[in-house]
């Protein structure tokens, strides 16, 4: 399926290169990959058996991948989202998530050897992602596997589990016996959000729909309230220290921001920098965004003396070797609902688009 090579390496001694053969240069010069030639439904994607595979950069890893899932973010990708950013650089090859082993590393990477097993996410506008064999991320995007997950397992864990980590450790800075607010805590953000906070000494509450609340309620939320059948409002009565939204129309920032502490953090996952850049395209959408979120800002902390940002997910080191170390010991981790075979990519993205699958979906590659 793809060919191996091997870069020379100078003469040394015997000694000296058995201490370095695990970190032979070596790569793909091609392979199978999921391609996005054009926006659309399912019927777009294309798995391709030849698409090239780039040199890796000196911070770069090439991970053969096992198992790689499938956002919200992947489907709105594939329907136009981000249309200003990426229809210039079509095709493109969507995935965030991957888990699998270590083919070769660049020449600057030291925490990672060849075959070592490992997890990781790609930063949102990322162009070449995972849906293919050989997946290439920066060594601060990847962690050790934890040893007790499949590569299914894990594969489900990192973006989603990052974009949590970002809102409550990095923007909120969230602390022992403080309350947090998820609102729609269903999703896979929103339950990773409630797992790290629990694991941090925080007390959560939580809205879900009313399928999801045994299993918030088991992650460690002291309340799930059923948006479908009770009043927010009405129902919870205490206020909090941070508000995160999954949901974020405005509603629910309404609701947020109002059962907010003052001195509290509101952070939404729907930013609009992406929407208004579509619409008007970069030049204009972006200052747009910008004038947008500055406004809400100065807005909310004049009115309720509260903080304001839109939360997306970046690479963070720190916080990967901790979302391993909490899915080690069994305080993290995301169900798996169903798995596809990446030659079956267009039948995952229709049943998540008709909402057949609410849960985690993984793609295998064998």
């Amino acid at each position: 399926m793809a060919v191996l090579k091997l870069q020379s390496l100078k003469p040394r001694p015997i000694s000296e290169l058995s201490m370095k053969v695990g970190s032979i240069r070596c790569y793909v010069s091609s392979c199978r990959a999921v391609l996005l030639p054009r926006f659309g439904g399912p019927e777009v994607l294309q798995l391709r058996p030849d698409v090239p595979v780039p040199d890796l950069k000196p911070n770069e890893v090439l991970v053969r991948a096992r198992a790689v899932s499938i956002n919200p973010l992947d489907t709105r990708m594939r329907s136009g989202y981000g249309r200003s950013i990426f229809e210039p650089l079509l095709p493109l090859i969507l995935g965030r998530d991957v888990s699998g082993e270590v083919a070769a590393v660049g020449a600057s990477v030291k925490s990672l050897t060849v075959e070592q097993e490992v997890f990781g996410a790609l930063h949102p506008t990322a162009l070449r992602g995972t849906y293919t064999d050989y997946a290439i991320l920066t060594e601060d995007e990847l962690s050790p596997k934890p040893a007790s997950l499949t590569h299914v397992e894990a594969s489900a864990i990192p973006f989603a589990a990052l974009t949590a980590w970002r809102a409550l450790k990095s923007t909120a800075r969230i602390t022992e016996g403080q309350r947090l607010l998820v609102i729609g805590g269903g999703g896979a953000v929103g339950f990773s959000a409630i797992q790290i906070a629990v694991a941090a000494g925080c007390h959560v509450t939580t809205t879900c729909g009313n399928q999801s609340i045994n299993r918030l309620i088991a992650a460690g939320a002291e309340q799930a309230v059923d948006y479908t059948s009770e009043d927010i409002e009405s129902v919870i009565k205490e206020k909090f220290d941070a508000v995160l939204d999954t949901i974020g129309v405005p509603e629910t920032e309404r609701i947020g921001i109002n059962l907010l502490n003052r001195g509290g953090h509101y952070m939404t996952l729907q930013g609009e920098a992406a929407a208004l850049s579509d619409r008007y395209g970069l030049p204009i959408g972006l200052p747009a965004a910008t004038a947008v979120l500055f406004k809400k800002r100065i807005r909310y902390k004049f009115s309720h003396g509260i903080e304001y940002s839109w939360i997306y997910m970046r690479a963070d080191s720190e916080g990967l070797h901790e979302i391993r170390r909490l899915s080690e010991a069994g305080k993290l981790s995301i169900p798996v609902e169903k798995t596809f075979s990446i030659t079956q990519v267009r039948e995952a993205h229709e049943a998540k688009d008709k909402k057949q699958i609410l849960g985690k979906v993984v793609l295998e590659l064998d």
